[in-house]
Protein backbone atom coordinates (compact mmCIF):
# COMPACT_ATOMS: atom_id res chain seq x y z
CA UNK A 1 0.00 0.00 0.00
CA UNK A 2 1.53 3.34 -0.84
CA UNK A 3 1.60 6.30 1.75
CA UNK A 4 0.37 9.51 0.97
CA UNK A 5 3.76 10.92 -0.10
CA UNK A 6 4.34 8.01 -1.94
CA UNK A 7 1.51 8.39 -3.87
CA UNK A 8 2.30 12.58 -4.42
CA UNK A 9 6.24 11.81 -5.51
CA UNK A 10 4.57 9.13 -7.92
CA UNK A 11 1.97 11.58 -9.69
CA UNK A 12 4.77 14.09 -9.54
CA UNK A 13 7.43 11.38 -11.39
CA UNK A 14 4.60 10.67 -13.93
CA UNK A 15 3.85 14.39 -14.14
CA UNK A 16 7.46 14.81 -14.91
CA UNK A 17 7.71 12.28 -17.40
CA UNK A 18 4.40 13.42 -19.02
CA UNK A 19 5.32 16.87 -19.62
CA UNK A 20 8.95 15.71 -20.58
CA UNK A 21 7.63 13.33 -23.62
CA UNK A 22 5.12 15.68 -24.71
CA UNK A 23 7.79 18.17 -25.34
CA UNK A 24 10.00 15.00 -26.95
CA UNK A 25 7.22 13.67 -29.46
CA UNK A 26 6.55 17.71 -30.38
CA UNK A 27 9.91 17.84 -30.83
CA UNK A 28 10.43 15.15 -33.11
CA UNK A 29 6.99 15.22 -35.17
CA UNK A 30 8.11 18.98 -36.11
CA UNK A 31 11.14 17.96 -37.34
CA UNK A 32 9.83 15.22 -39.42
CA UNK A 33 6.77 17.14 -41.05
CA UNK A 34 9.15 20.65 -41.66
CA UNK A 35 10.84 20.95 -45.01
CA UNK A 36 14.88 21.61 -44.59
CA UNK A 37 16.06 23.54 -47.43
CA UNK A 38 18.54 26.09 -46.00
CA UNK A 39 19.78 28.66 -48.35
CA UNK A 40 22.47 31.56 -48.18
CA UNK A 41 19.98 34.09 -47.56
CA UNK A 42 17.87 31.64 -44.89
CA UNK A 43 21.41 31.55 -43.15
CA UNK A 44 22.33 35.11 -43.11
CA UNK A 45 21.57 36.74 -39.52
CA UNK A 46 18.19 38.55 -39.08
CA UNK A 47 19.13 42.74 -39.49
CA UNK A 48 15.10 44.06 -39.94
CA UNK A 49 15.66 43.89 -43.86
CA UNK A 50 18.76 45.47 -43.81
CA UNK A 51 22.23 43.78 -44.76
CA UNK A 52 24.35 42.94 -42.11
CA UNK A 53 27.73 44.76 -41.76
CA UNK A 54 30.27 42.44 -39.94
CA UNK A 55 29.91 39.03 -38.53
CA UNK A 56 26.68 38.16 -35.74
CA UNK A 57 29.06 37.46 -33.23
CA UNK A 58 30.70 40.55 -31.31
CA UNK A 59 32.93 40.92 -28.62
CA UNK A 60 30.99 43.30 -26.01
CA UNK A 61 32.52 45.24 -23.49
CA UNK A 62 33.46 43.19 -20.37
CA UNK A 63 32.14 46.40 -18.45
CA UNK A 64 28.50 45.32 -19.30
CA UNK A 65 29.02 41.95 -17.37
CA UNK A 66 30.18 43.72 -14.74
CA UNK A 67 27.89 45.77 -14.36
CA UNK A 68 24.83 42.92 -14.74
CA UNK A 69 26.46 40.97 -12.28
CA UNK A 70 26.81 44.10 -10.18
CA UNK A 71 23.31 44.99 -10.63
CA UNK A 72 22.45 41.07 -10.08
CA UNK A 73 23.94 40.77 -6.95
CA UNK A 74 21.62 43.35 -4.95
CA UNK A 75 18.69 42.19 -7.34
CA UNK A 76 19.26 38.86 -5.01
CA UNK A 77 20.11 40.83 -2.01
CA UNK A 78 16.02 42.79 -2.51
CA UNK A 79 14.76 39.37 -2.49
CA UNK A 80 16.05 38.02 -0.07
CA UNK A 81 15.00 41.22 2.11
CA UNK A 82 11.57 40.88 1.62
CA UNK A 83 10.58 37.55 3.61
CA UNK A 84 13.11 38.77 6.20
CA UNK A 85 11.00 41.90 6.49
CA UNK A 86 8.33 39.69 6.85
CA UNK A 87 9.70 37.13 9.84
CA UNK A 88 11.34 40.69 11.52
CA UNK A 89 7.91 41.61 11.73
CA UNK A 90 6.31 38.52 13.63
CA UNK A 91 4.86 40.00 16.56
CA UNK A 92 4.94 35.96 17.87
CA UNK A 93 7.94 35.25 17.64
CA UNK A 94 9.24 38.72 19.32
CA UNK A 95 6.78 37.26 22.31
CA UNK A 96 8.24 34.00 22.10
CA UNK A 97 11.85 34.85 22.90
CA UNK A 98 11.20 37.95 24.38
CA UNK A 99 12.91 40.26 22.03
CA UNK A 100 16.01 38.23 21.26
CA UNK A 101 14.56 37.46 17.60
CA UNK A 102 13.83 40.50 16.69
CA UNK A 103 18.01 41.53 17.43
CA UNK A 104 18.82 38.33 15.69
CA UNK A 105 17.29 39.09 12.83
CA UNK A 106 18.68 42.84 12.49
CA UNK A 107 22.10 41.95 12.79
CA UNK A 108 21.80 38.91 10.78
CA UNK A 109 20.27 41.46 8.30
CA UNK A 110 23.04 44.02 8.89
CA UNK A 111 26.00 41.73 8.69
CA UNK A 112 24.52 40.90 5.33
CA UNK A 113 24.12 44.63 4.33
CA UNK A 114 27.40 45.05 4.93
CA UNK A 115 29.34 41.88 3.15
CA UNK A 116 27.72 43.35 0.22
CA UNK A 117 28.35 46.88 0.78
CA UNK A 118 32.00 45.95 1.27
CA UNK A 119 31.93 44.27 -1.75
CA UNK A 120 30.65 47.17 -3.86
CA UNK A 121 33.45 49.51 -2.39
CA UNK A 122 36.37 47.07 -3.56
CA UNK A 123 34.65 46.74 -6.93
CA UNK A 124 34.09 51.05 -6.59
CA UNK A 125 37.82 50.83 -5.04
CA UNK A 126 39.24 48.60 -8.02
CA UNK A 127 37.70 51.08 -11.11
CA UNK A 128 34.96 48.31 -12.14
CA UNK A 129 31.87 50.53 -11.97
CA UNK A 130 34.29 53.37 -14.02
CA UNK A 131 32.52 53.74 -17.41
CA UNK A 132 35.28 55.62 -19.07
CA UNK A 133 39.00 54.47 -17.38
CA UNK A 134 41.91 55.73 -17.41
CA UNK A 135 45.06 54.89 -19.24
CA UNK A 136 47.48 53.50 -16.78
CA UNK A 137 50.57 55.05 -16.00
CA UNK A 138 53.96 53.39 -17.20
CA UNK A 139 56.41 54.12 -13.97
CA UNK A 140 60.24 54.82 -14.62
CA UNK A 141 61.80 51.83 -13.22
CA UNK A 142 66.13 51.90 -12.82
CA UNK A 143 67.22 49.07 -15.07
CA UNK A 144 70.60 48.28 -15.83
CA UNK A 145 69.89 48.61 -19.75
CA UNK A 146 70.67 51.73 -21.40
CA UNK A 147 67.76 53.34 -22.64
CA UNK A 148 69.42 53.55 -26.03
CA UNK A 149 69.66 49.59 -25.93
CA UNK A 150 65.53 49.60 -25.74
CA UNK A 151 65.39 51.69 -29.08
CA UNK A 152 67.99 49.97 -31.36
CA UNK A 153 66.37 46.29 -30.29
CA UNK A 154 62.56 48.15 -31.20
CA UNK A 155 63.78 49.80 -34.20
CA UNK A 156 65.21 46.33 -35.34
CA UNK A 157 62.08 44.04 -34.75
CA UNK A 158 59.60 46.95 -35.96
CA UNK A 159 61.19 46.77 -39.41
CA UNK A 160 60.70 43.07 -39.73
Amino acid sequence: MLSTSDGFLLQFIFFLAGGLGFVLVALFVSRLIRPHRPSVQKQMPYESGEMPQGPAWVQFNLRFYVLALIFILFEVEVVFMFPWAVVFGDAGLHEQTNGSWGWFALVEMLIFMVILILGLVYAWRLGHLDWVKSKPTVRDVDSPVPPDLYKSINEKYRKA
